[in-house]
């Protein structure tokens, strides 16, 4: 036998608190920004069906801040609440889901439609031009516009709308006229 001596034990670690524990322990106002496990935690997702969820909707579009951390912003948030609504309870696909937020179909809980944003469907990031076009992204930017240059934008935005559904009506006339 040696006459080394045993270190003592550790004292034992408590177990750690379920996701929902840990979710009650943060208070933060409704219209603070959330990381990527308490947005998971909220959801009941795994944080890897949130990133693959990026890829597959150009309109979740969560700040990335140093070494790629991700902050969801509260209509982030909503939208994909109610993504996760029509994939796990209603059953929809994904490409049933994009169709939905393509033809204006896709409202969210306080009302305001989730915006088309070009290559949604194919899951490819839509460009930061196309972000900026859509005016979804405009409340971040609202501090440094005047009340004026925000009618101004959303009435551009708006115009916009008005010729990208005309247009859309005319090409489907006339692909209707060229089958028939």
């Amino acid at each position: 036998m040696s006459n080394a001596k045993h270190a003592p034990r550790p004292e034992a670690q408590p177990a750690p608190q379920p996701a929902s524990a840990r979710a009650r322990r943060v208070e933060k106002s409704a219209d603070a920004f959330r990381t990527i496990s308490e947005v998971a935690d909220e959801l009941e997702v795994p944080q890897h069906v949130l990133r693959f969820w990026e890829t597959k909707f150009a309109q979740i579009r969560p700040l990335k801040r140093g070494g790629g951390r991700r902050y969801y912003r509260p209509e982030d948030i909503d939208l994909l609440r109610a993504i996760r609504g029509l994939l796990y309870d209603k059953g929809y696909t994904i490409k049933g889901v994009q169709k939905l937020i393509r033809e204006g179909g896709l409202k969210l809980a306080d009302g305001e439609v989730v915006p088309d944003i070009p290559g949604a469907l194919e899951g490819e990031e839509a460009a930061s031009t196309a972000e900026s076009a859509t005016g979804h992204d405009l409340p971040l930017f609202r501090a440094n516009l005047s009340a004026e240059q925000v009618r101004d934008v959303k009435a551009a935005v708006s115009e916009l709308s008005d010729l990208r559904d005309r247009l859309r009506r005319a090409l489907d006339a006339c692909k209707k006229a060229a089958r028939g």
